[in-house]
């Protein structure tokens, strides 16, 4: 039920992030003149169709998923102290669907940065915690592989959110391609102000503005920072016999840094867009499930 779950809040963060990117023009021709959801709707005549169907579909699985969180945390807690852990996984995840589902009164039509931030995080922090969920009804026994170093994977797991969150600054100021080039970008004209969630964004601002190239940045850096970590935790992983973390540790930071240049170069195509937030996301899960302690003949999470 956890991994169901799981997959379906992963669906519920993808149609989310089609909608809000459709709606702001995000793949729409010419780009990126029509950036906007005025010029947007304008440039694609079958664009609200798409994104109608897009938010029943989001409203059907949102609901599904409701259902099963439910469901979990009933069953868990029924079995009293057999699956304490469980529960309050169980119950994170149901505290989390309400907040998000509370906060969509507000994002079909919001563009505030900090609703953008509240629906990415709180989506992939429930995607996070399914899979988490899963792994821990998945252990059996109590002996098993030391768990990776745990302060270097509490510097990777709060470089991740702060990564998330900035990407979500960026996207919500339209900053996408405020910093074409790796090397030809004047970040000090950025604004600091491209920080505060709070701070509305130009309608009609394009995603090559100035103003964003400080944030832009420091996406860029903290990302790279990131890696750095990461490859520190695969190569722990290797050592502790754990091939399946390290190759995830590996490949999902280089899939990330290579999807971020080649949407960047591309002049940020929407699939590629959607593939760079799904990546995040199963990075996140994946940083979530290890620190567990494995059995020893259990699968190499």
């Amino acid at each position: 039920m956890a991994w169901l779950c799981a997959a379906l809040v992963l669906v519920i963060a993808s149609l989310s992030a089609f909608i809000r990117l459709s709606r702001a023009g995000q793949g729409c021709e010419p780009w990126p003149q029509c950036q906007g959801v005025a010029a947007a709707e304008a440039a694609q005549p079958g664009l609200g169709d798409s994104v109608a169907m897009a938010r029943m579909g989001h409203r059907v699985v949102a609901s599904t998923t409701l259902l099963l969180v439910l469901a979990m945390a009933g069953l868990a807690l029924a079995s009293g102290t057999t699956l304490r852990a469980e529960a309050r996984l169980a119950l994170v995840l149901l505290g989390l669907a309400l907040f998000l589902a509370v906060l969509g009164r507000w994002s079909g039509q919001s563009r505030l940065p900090a609703v953008t931030l509240g629906n990415l995080l709180g989506g992939f922090a429930m995607f996070a915690v399914s899979v988490r969920l899963a792994l821990v009804a998945g252990r059996t026994g109590a002996a098993g592989q030391r768990p990776v170093s745990a302060p270097w994977l509490g510097v990777a797991t709060v470089l991740a959110w702060v990564q998330v969150a900035l990407g979500g600054l960026v996207s919500a100021g339209q900053a996408g391609l405020s910093c074409p080039a790796l090397g030809a970008c004047d970040w000090r004209a950025g604004s600091w102000q491209a920080l505060d969630p709070w701070v509305m964004p130009a309608i009609d601002v394009l995603p090559t503005h100035s103003e964003g190239a400080l944030v832009h940045m420091l996406h860029r850096w903290s990302g790279m920072a990131l890696t750095l970590v990461l490859l520190v935790l695969a190569w722990q992983a290797w050592r502790l016999g754990r091939r399946a973390v390290a190759a995830w540790l590996v490949v999902l930071p280089v899939l990330l840094v290579g999807l971020g240049l080649v949407q960047v170069w591309l002049r940020l195509p929407l699939p590629l867009v959607l593939a760079h937030n799904a990546a995040a996301a199963l990075l996140l899960a994946v940083l979530m499930g290890m620190g567990l302690r494995r059995p020893r003949h259990a699968a190499p999470w």
